[in-house]
């Protein structure tokens, strides 16, 4: 039986084409291999020869945006609806963070600052200097990361659904609210019931879809188990007040107002923590995934973000 959100891929990835990104793996290290979506503008004209696979050999014509996924999908599929409303002005990354879609690595460390260390060569290697990430909960937290280890990579941030640490309080207060005995019962299911779950907690709107394609999305997007287990197992910090980075970044916080998984309060917790050069934005009627549930209005705030950032750069 055809399963119909492998079918589906295809389609997605031909509109991704069209809007100007392209699939291509890059070594970080023997052994790990990082899968990015990468400007098309970036590849070599005319193109390589049937059966050769076109390499980027240019660096970005335009400011760069980083779109790093969550914990339930690759990175085209969190944000399908973001790329080609950002193609025309900015130069747009989409990684798969390791064990996610095409990303491997034979290592063992399985911490967010791997994920960080891995993304920013990647980026490197791909010819990128400088630029604006945008993260969404896992996604969010290796992005927070990767600031505070690579500052004169990036420029500023846009985080949402995410908090700066996972500290063990906070993962066992929210897992007990939410019904759960842990992050992998909730962000790791194994059933209709569970992903159906998720999605309750995730989404403003309560979505339905058949049995068959939530089956199928379970067997598609929820590969590599035993690794991403071990991802959420290293996300969590012991110590109760984590030390906040003093980052240099502008750090936008964009929020679903009616996020269950990480609620508004903990945002604006989190800026009073990050300081003056953070700011905080709600998006009404939106949960968790308010990139997905309001994507035009959610779209309309990174660019505005994005023009604040590259404006002032041009001022300076």
């Amino acid at each position: 039986m055809v399963n119909l959100v492998a079918a589906q891929k295809p389609l997605l990835h031909g509109l991704m084409k069209l809007a100007g990104v392209a699939p291509h793996a890059v070594e970080i290290e023997p052994g790990t291999v990082m899968n990015f979506w990468v400007p098309t503008e970036t590849f070599p004209k005319p193109k390589p020869k049937k059966g050769e696979k076109p390499k980027p050999n240019s660096k970005p014509k335009k400011p760069v945006v980083v779109l790093v996924h969550g914990f339930a999908a690759e990175g085209i599929v969190t944000w399908q609806f973001q790329v080609g409303a950002l193609t025309k002005k900015y130069s747009v990354y989409v990684p798969d963070l390791l064990f996610f879609g095409g990303s491997v690595s034979d290592k063992s460390d399985r911490s967010p600052n791997f994920q960080a260390e891995c993304l920013a060569t990647g980026l490197r290697k791909l010819g990128v200097d400088k630029c604006v990430l945008v993260g969404f909960s896992y996604g969010g937290m290796v992005c927070f990361k990767l600031a505070e280890l690579y500052p004169e990579l990036v420029e500023a941030m846009v985080i949402s659904g995410s908090i700066l640490a996972m500290t063990c309080s906070v993962s066992q207060t929210t897992m007990e609210r939410l019904g759960f005995t842990s992050s992998s019962e909730l962000l790791l299911p194994t059933s209709v019931k569970g992903l159906k779950s998720l999605l309750s907690v995730a989404a403003y709107k309560k979505l339905w879809f058949p049995d068959r394609l939530h089956k199928d999305y379970l067997e598609v997007m929820f590969t590599n188990r035993k690794e991403r287990c071990e991802l959420l197992e290293a996300l969590e910090v012991n110590s109760k007040d984590p030390t906040i980075p003093n980052f240099p970044q502008r750090i936008h916080l964009l929020w679903g107002e009616n996020d269950e998984i990480f609620k508004q309060e903990l945002a604006q917790n989190m800026k009073q923590q990050l300081g003056e050069r953070s700011t905080f934005e709600g998006i009404k009627k939106s949960g968790h995934l308010v990139h997905l549930e309001r994507p035009c209005v959610y779209n309309k705030c990174i660019k505005k973000f994005l023009i604040s950032v590259y404006n002032k750069d041009k001022e300076t």
